[in-house]
């Protein structure tokens, strides 16, 4: 049977974090969506998006696919427009990690860089990607922030593979929002087969969703150089998801994680899944022993963000250093 690249988004291996299982007494476990071919778990998203544009007339050949984003939405949305016959031209804020930019021109898409500003400013990516694809009649706007598509594919996909990895058998699971796709729809999914099953909302600093979960409004103290999550406002996606606790992890606590994962576990994760680890291996340190198994995102790989989170500059420019676990 012929499979495609799209036949290839999604079945991620499960993959036991043995190491940090070991320093908690708990089972903890990374849904490995670095393995995806645009190397996100946004490929998803992404997939399902451009899919239900098709199905609902949205999307005809010669189209051009619109999006802002911090990157792994455009490189996922520019895998799926170079597979189906589509153009994309994407709009990012101008600090992202290099790679990012690279992997998205060698895909054909086509790269609009604006200046990093509130979500409240009309240059703000998302507003920009938005007027860019209104001014084009064979123009589609993703909108992944709002798109339910995202939603529904983690409910379809993501929540089931980690319910039938798991065999039914997890009693956490935690992720970090950006669009709120991800924690959405699969707490969604996992708490319909389960409802014991305790989701953990994990906020770096400079997002507002712990905030609002805990106190319904949306503040935030410092920033991150965490990159896709994060946000302060609420969105579609978001509003969607059933949580019973959130976490803030900060930048330090990342850095630390991340390395960790690459000289005790051999894997080479993005900032976004360092953080859904430190969180997962609090949360498992607080419970030590009581037969937790625990789940969460390993959302992208370390070699996108190589030429940073590799770099002893820029992790001193940015005052972060490796550190053990056990400092914290």
């Amino acid at each position: 049977m012929s499979m495609g690249v799209l036949d290839q988004i999604g079945n991620t291996p499960l993959i036991h974090l043995k190491k940090l299982s070991e320093m908690t007494g708990n089972e903890i476990y990374g849904k490995a969506e670095f393995m995806n071919p645009g190397g996100s778990v946004k490929d998803r998203a992404a997939k399902a998006m451009v899919l239900d544009a098709e199905a609902k007339g949205l999307l005809r050949p010669g189209s051009t696919i619109y999006e802002g984003t911090a990157g792994n939405t455009g490189i996922g949305l520019a895998v799926v427009a170079a597979a189906r016959g589509y153009h994309s031209k994407i709009v990012l804020p101008d600090n992202q990690a290099p790679e990012k930019y690279d992997t998205l021109k060698a895909l054909g898409a086509d790269l609009v860089l604006v200046k990093p500003c509130p979500f409240s400013d009309p240059n703000h990516f998302y507003h920009t990607a938005r007027r860019l694809s209104e001014s084009d009649p064979q123009g589609f706007w993703a909108n992944q922030f709002e798109n339910l598509a995202n939603f529904q594919t983690h409910f379809e996909t993501t929540g089931p593979e980690i319910w039938n990895q798991t065999q039914g058998f997890i009693t956490d699971f935690v992720s970090a929002t950006g669009t709120g796709g991800t924690i959405s729809g699969v707490s969604r999914f996992l708490k319909s087969k389960n409802s014991n099953v305790k989701v953990t909302l994990v906020d770096p600093d400079g997002s507002g969703m712990k905030s609002y979960f805990e106190t319904g409004e949306i503040k935030s103290q410092g920033s991150s150089v965490t990159e896709g999550i994060g946000i302060m406002r609420l969105t579609a996606n978001f509003k969607q998801a059933q949580i019973d606790r959130a976490m803030n992890v900060n930048d330090q606590k990342m850095i630390s994680m991340l390395y960790f994962l690459a000289r005790e576990e051999g894997l080479l994760v993005g900032t976004s899944a360092a953080l859904n680890c430190f969180a997962a291996y609090e949360l498992s340190r607080q419970n030590r022993n009581q037969g937790k198994k625990i789940v969460t995102i390993l959302c992208d790989s370390a070699l996108r963000y190589q030429s940073r989170v590799f770099n002893p500059q820029w992790l001193a420019e940015k005052g972060l250093e490796v550190k053990p676990l056990t400092s914290f």
